[in-house]
């Protein structure tokens, strides 16, 4: 072994002088503690309603949870799907007469698919309350509510479809 490599090993842990950074920061802390609001004041205590357990610490590493993602997935899904039947829809009006329009509409917004973001969204209506850990409620005998709403998402179809592009012609809803 070399001199200089058996002196670091052997003051590895002896004390030594403080650089001018340590002090540096050193000296802010002591006068962030002397500056702060809660000096002297005990801490309050913030009581939590749940135990770490080693499958919550297991799920953290992980990510996003599969929900998470695919709710995420069915939102750009549908925002596409919008925007795409908005773009359908001013084409439609402008080269269908007035008259024809309603029929023409009903007919394209029938033929729309929505297959992948429906299967989605049955995916998601089926395992969320799995993958959430939803609890249930004795009262309802159902899931409990999220934010106030049922957890489950309606499937996209026609209804959907006309509910936020109804079938007028733009004149029309213009002069509504």
């Amino acid at each position: 072994m070399r001199p200089d490599e058996r002196e670091s090993i052997l003051r590895e842990d002896a004390p030594r002088a403080q650089t001018a950074r340590e002090r540096r920061e050193l000296e802010n802390l002591h006068e962030d503690l002397r500056s702060s609001p809660m000096r002297g004041v005990p801490l309050p205590l913030r009581l939590r309603n749940f135990r770490a357990e080693a499958d919550g610490y297991l799920a953290s590493l992980g990510g996003p949870r599969h929900y998470m993602l695919r709710l995420r997935e069915i939102e750009a899904m549908t925002a596409a799907h919008e925007q795409a039947l908005a773009v359908e829809r001013e084409r439609l009006a402008s080269t269908v007469s007035p008259g024809h329009f309603p029929e023409t509409w009903r007919a394209v917004v029938e033929e729309w698919r929505f297959d992948e973001v429906n299967d989605l969204i049955e995916r998601h209506n089926r395992w969320y309350p799995v993958e959430s850990r939803l609890p249930m409620d004795p009262r309802r005998g159902d899931f409990v509510l999220v934010n106030g709403r049922d957890y489950r998402l309606p499937l996209l179809d026609a209804e959907w479809v006309l509910a936020r592009f109804p079938a007028v012609a733009a004149e029309e809803s213009a002069a509504a």
